[in-house]
């Protein structure tokens, strides 16, 4: 018993340990939080700090993480990335005018290997061929472009 008052670190290391072992099965992230309080606790035991102090150490730490690490680390992890698929993947893309575009004219522009129907955005606007054009709409077949201006032009 006297090696066990002497040594209370290595039971709040086992403790972390076994807090650490059980997160891995429930993947819930609350375990872990509380292993991050029993290595406080391990901590403060190790630098000679009296049980009581240990025990308010460790649920203090433990209640920290609970409530200010885990929300966010839950909420990145459960959230992944936007996946947009079709017409919407084509937005913010470069495209080359392969036909002039006018407005009410349609003309052809090449995006990503495909060629699609086209015309300015732009009303006013008139795109002459070979010229880079960003997509910012899709409306049924047809993409709706701007004007790249380059530094200089």
């Amino acid at each position: 018993m006297d090696w066990l008052s002497d040594n209370l670190w290595a039971g709040w290391l086992g403790v972390a340990v076994l807090f650490g072992v059980l997160e891995l099965v429930s993947l819930d992230l609350f375990l872990i939080m509380l292993a991050g309080g029993a290595v406080v606790g391990a901590v403060t035991a190790l630098a000679g700090g009296p049980l009581p102090l240990q025990i308010v150490l460790a649920l203090i730490s433990s209640v920290a993480l609970l409530g200010v690490i885990r929300p966010g680390v839950v909420r990145r992890l459960h959230s992944g990335p936007d996946l947009k698929t079709g017409a919407d993947a084509l937005i913010g893309k470069r495209a080359t005018v392969l036909r002039e575009l006018a407005y009410g004219t349609p003309g052809r522009v090449k995006i990503g290997g495909e060629e699609w129907t086209a015309e300015p955005y732009d009303e006013d606007d008139r795109i002459e061929i070979g010229a880079v054009v960003d997509v910012v709409q899709i409306k049924g077949a047809t993409a709706y472009v701007l004007r790249v201006h380059r530094l200089g032009s």
